[in-house]
């Protein structure tokens, strides 16, 4: 009972606390070096997870249609959302970047709705204007005590590199399920551990073309010797595998499995409240200024996304 939902719960630690873990790294080696960094990793812990329970270190079986959704799925949520995410740590700190990621559930509805053909009803609507009225409280404030003009109290390229993390996250999502939907359809659902493994699989194959992305990135943007460097940097790397394991590898698999067992919409509600969970260690490992304002807007953030599945 609740498995779902009591999963959904984890990944919302689990998220958390890759997000401070790659905070820390990123402002150290770089998103781009920490990107392939954490793929590369979460390959090799998802290839030995597949080894272990399958047989097979990447998931041949899964047909053509479900690599080719998934492949799109890395490519839009790994390369492109992930690129801004880990961006938006540097720029504007973990906390905002995840405050972004609630753009997650209203943009995987848009596309949902063009993609899937699926209807965004009247609760969805609302939810996402209260979504991004929460981000806007967060962001946005005096320039100062007497001046009533309003401006951004973060960078600007910080905050559209946010936008862009949230809506590659809920978009890539969309081709996830559909990805995942073929998957089934491959394997027989009556073996619960081949069941299991699908969305630890389905993950391989996102990482998989993420690395591949990432790495025709650095190498055409020449900046292989920064990489190089980043391994030398014991701190960073150490925050980087922590990072990994409670993100790509854990977060991220569960966060699918979660799917298989509790509703859709209570599923992304309950991982979503990250940036509510991440307001305290963030003040006190990062030594970050929580205002009022910020923290009412984060709830109600996240009571925007929830609107979606009423």
């Amino acid at each position: 009972m609740y498995k779902g939902e009591i999963i959904s719960l984890g990944v919302a630690v689990s998220w958390t606390i890759t997000a401070l873990f790659f905070e820390f790294a990123g402002k150290r080696m770089g998103s781009l070096s920490l990107n392939i960094i954490r793929l590369g990793m979460a390959f090799l812990m998802l290839g030995i997870t597949l080894l272990i329970f399958t047989g097979q270190f990447i998931p041949w079986d899964a047909g053509y249609e479900a690599w080719f959704w998934l492949a799109v799925s890395g490519f839009i949520g790994y390369v492109l959302g992930d690129y801004c995410l880990f961006s938006s740590y540097i720029l504007i700190g973990s906390r905002f970047g995840q405050l972004f990621m609630t753009l997650s559930p209203p943009s995987a509805a848009l596309a949902g709705m063009f993609i899937l053909g699926e209807r965004m009803n009247a609760h969805a609507i609302a939810g996402m204007f209260v979504t991004m009225f929460g981000i806007g409280l967060s962001i946005i404030g005096r320039s100062s005590k007497e001046s009533k003009k309003l401006q951004f109290n973060l960078p600007l390229k910080g905050i559209l590199f946010g936008i862009g993390a949230g809506v590659g996250q809920g978009v890539g999502l969309v081709f996830s399920k559909l990805g995942m939907e073929y998957y089934m359809q491959t394997i027989d659902t009556s073996n619960a551990t081949a069941v299991f493994m699908v969305p630890f699989a389905s993950t391989q194959i996102r990482a998989i073309v993420g690395l591949l992305g990432f790495l025709i990135i650095i190498l055409w943007s020449g900046k292989g010797a920064a990489f190089i460097k980043a391994f030398r940097d014991n701190k960073a790397m150490g925050a980087a595998t922590v990072g990994t394991f409670f993100g790509p590898f854990i977060g991220v698999s569960f966060s699918l499995m979660a799917v298989q067992y509790t509703e859709a919409g209570i599923a992304s509600t309950l991982m979503a409240l990250t940036p509510i969970l991440i307001l305290i260690p963030s003040y006190f490992f990062f030594k970050q200024k929580v205002t009022p304002k910020e923290t009412l807007g984060a709830i109600i953030s996240v009571i925007g996304v929830s609107l979606f599945f009423l």
